[in-house]
C-alpha cells in the first residue's frame, strides 16, 4: 500500500536529541501525519527513532542528503528502504549514475521510498552560490532547473527545492514530480529561519506548485505547538479548496 499521506506538511525534527524530538512528536499527537529527520537527529538518534516514528504511524522524510559513489548511496537508499522511510534526500550534484543507483535500490513497490534530488541548498543566495561555483557561475535559477532535468531524466521521484524555484520547475518538468519545499514560514510566526535565505509563506508556496512544505521552528518554536501546526493545517487547507 502506498504510505504517502494525504497533508503536504512536514514537521522539521531539528532537534538536538532524541528527548526533546519525542517531546515535540508526543504534543503534537495525530495533528502531525509527517517529519523530517535531517543529519543531526540521526546522528544523535540513528535508526532506532526512525523506526519509532514509523511504528507510530507518521511518514518519515529522511534528509540526509546522500552524495557518494553509486555503490555507496544505492547501500545507504537500501538501509533507508529497510527502516520504512516515505521520501529521502540525494544531491543532484552527484550525477546519473548515483541517482540511478539510490532509485533502483529504492525499490518499485507502491510503498518504495521516494527518492528526492537537492538541487542547490536554500542556504545559498546568489553571492555565495558565485563564490562556491567560481567567477563563471550561472544564476541560480539556472542552475536548479538543469540540475532538476538531469535529476529527474536519472529516475529521481522529486526535488528539494526552493519557493522561488517551485513555479519554474513545475513549467518545465509538469505535474507528476514532488516538489518539496523547505524555508516556508507563515506571515504570523516570530521564529527565525536559521540559515535560510529564500523562504516563503506556505500558500505562496503551494500555489506555485509546491507538493510538500516542510516547516520547522515556525511549529516547533512556538509555545504551543500543536495550534500552530493546526493554524498552518487550516490555511493549507483553505489554499487547496
Amino acid at each position: 500500500m502506498d504510505r504517502m499521506k494525504s497533508s503536504p506538511l512536514i514537521v522539521a525534527l531539528d532537534h538536538p536529541d532524541e528527548e526533546t524530538a519525542r517531546a515535540c512528536v508526543d504534543a503534537l499527537g495525530e495533528a502531525a501525519e509527517r517529519y523530517k529527520v535531517g543529519s543531526v537527529l540521526f546522528t544523535r538518534s540513528g535508526p532506532p527513532l526512525v523506526a519509532e516514528l514509523v511504528g507510530r504511524g507518521h511518514g518519515v522524510f529522511l534528509d540526509l542528503k546522500f552524495h557518494d559513489t553509486p555503490a555507496t548511496v544505492g547501500g545507504a537508499v537500501a538501509a533507508a528502504a529497510d527502516l520504512g522511510v516515505e521520501m529521502l534526500t540525494v544531491h543532484a550534484a552527484g550525477g546519473t549514475g548515483m541517482i540511478a543507483a539510490a532509485r533502483a535500490a529504492a525499490g518499485s513497490s507502491p510503498g518504495a521510498p521516494r527518492i528526492l534530488a537537492v538541487t542547490v541548498l536554500t542556504s545559498l543566495d546568489e553571492s555565495t552560490w558565485r563564490a562556491v561555483s567560481g567567477p563563471g557561475a550561472r544564476p541560480i535559477a539556472e542552475a536548479v532547473s538543469e540540475l532538476a532535468r538531469m535529476a529527474i531524466e536519472a529516475g529521481a521521484d522529486g526535488l528539494v527545492c526552493s519557493a522561488h524555484e517551485v513555479a519554474r520547475l513545475r513549467a518545465e518538468l509538469g505535474p507528476a514530480p514532488l516538489l518539496v519545499v523547505p524555508g516556508i514560514r507563515p506571515a504570523w510566526s516570530e521564529s527565525d529561519h536559521r540559515g535560510q535565505s529564500r523562504t516563503a509563506e506556505p500558500r505562496a508556496a503551494l500555489s506555485a506548485g509546491a507538493s510538500c512544505l516542510v516547516i520547522g521552528r515556525a511549529i516547533t518554536a512556538d509555545p504551543d505547538p500543536r495550534a500552530a501546526l493546526e493554524r498552518i493545517a487550516a490555511d493549507v487547507a483553505a489554499a487547496r479548496q
